[in-house]
């Protein structure tokens, strides 16, 4: 597995990078070596938070924790993303179409499969807007994202509302 550790606002330590390989090494059983990790590792006032995002034939598997340490919001980050693939293991191998994770999880630790209900469908105008003027939209509507077409680039596109206060972006990426 290819890791790549990103510090905002600090300056990850050996200690915490050899940790963090460790670590990776119980994810990295499920992937083998053509997975790409991502660690980014930021400091607040009174806790620091450690975001994992592994890339693996198209599926993007993400957890963020925030703890009083580095090593032990990095712990509960890969502690739930063992949790996420397990629980959805039968899922994961129809997309992976690869029998070698089913090895790797074991039958006895996977809970049972919930099938996902769509409850509401809904369809929405959609119309060029500026990125601001999607923000503004969203924020009007008292929703968590909003999906529009980017008057820059006409693709499709979604805002969406951060933990942190912020907003990010969704912008669709061709293959």
């Amino acid at each position: 597995m290819k890791i790549t550790i990103i510090g905002r606002k600090c300056s990850p330590r050996e200690s915490f990078k050899a940790h963090a390989e460790k670590k990776l090494a119980k994810i990295d059983r499920f992937f083998g070596s053509e997975a790409e990790a991502k660690i980014t590792v930021s400091v607040e006032k009174s806790s620091q938070t450690v975001e994992i995002t592994v890339v693996y034939k198209g599926m993007i598997f993400r957890a963020e924790q925030s703890a009083f340490n580095m090593n032990e919001a990095l712990d509960k980050c890969v502690d739930y993303l063992i949790r996420q693939i397990r629980k959805n293991k039968t899922r994961v191998e129809k997309k992976l179409r690869e029998g070698s994770l089913a090895e790797v999880v074991g039958e006895e630790l996977v809970e049972e499969e919930v099938v996902f209900e769509l409850v509401r469908s809904k369809t929405v105008p959609v119309k060029p807007q500026s990125v601001d003027e999607a923000i503004l939209q969203m924020n009007l509507l008292g929703h968590q994202f909003y999906m529009f077409q980017n008057a820059d680039t006409n693709q499709i596109n979604v805002v969406y509302q951060r933990n942190d206060g912020g907003y990010g972006i969704i912008i669709p990426e061709d293959e």
